[in-house]
């Protein structure tokens, strides 16, 4: 019998630096693929050259990897408009290059991925990366935080998707209980 293990793609968009991180999950089991950082700082200070290189580079890491499904942080708001402008566009090409290939592209709210993963949706980047620390079992490099955050948001699809009321909070319209109910017939005693 071959056991189904489901590839992610975690990514923590940036306009500068892109953090990305693969993981294996099958049941209670996430095994990390791979962890890093792209960096665009280097690139151009033309903004559309950026957008272009992020997208080329998602699409790399797609290629390279073959994920199923990509979890992708979603921009929090902040004090200044022109950043959360760039972020928000980086954000919508490396979503364009999951969609070009076919891979189903769930967004998350920063607190929503710290909450998941740290039980505190208020917490700091660091607590975050230590918590990923004892759930993995497995060292991370504290120079890489945007690559913890992909990270957090690979592990917070997968607690998501295989919660046992996933399809709760997904619903789109009517009773929220009706559609955990109709998601999951085998879960209702007769």
């Amino acid at each position: 019998m071959e056991i189904q293990v489901t590839r992610i793609l975690g990514i923590d968009p940036g306009t500068n630096v892109l953090g990305f991180a693969i993981i294996d999950a099958h049941k209670n089991s996430i095994t990390v693929v791979d962890i890093g950082v792209v960096t665009f700082a280097h690139i151009s200070d033309d903004h559309t050259v950026k957008l272009r290189y992020i997208f080329e580079q998602v699409q790399d890491l797609i290629r390279q990897y073959e994920p199923t499904q990509m979890a992708i942080e979603a921009p929090f708001f902040g004090k200044n408009v022109q950043s959360m402008l760039k972020l928000g566009r980086a954000q919508g090409v490396a979503i364009a290059a999951g969609m070009v290939n076919n891979l189903a592209t769930t967004e998350y709210l920063p607190k929503k991925i710290k909450s998941a993963v740290t039980g505190n949706g208020n917490a700091s980047k660091e607590q975050v990366a230590g918590m990923l620390e004892n759930i993995l079992k497995t060292k991370l490099n504290e120079k890489y935080l945007d690559a913890t955050d992909a990270l957090a948001a690979a592990v917070c699809h997968w607690y998501q998707s295989n919660s046992p009321v996933a399809g709760i909070s997904n619903a789109k319209s009517g009773n929220k209980w009706e559609a955990f109910l109709k998601n999951n017939p085998d879960r209702v005693k007769k």
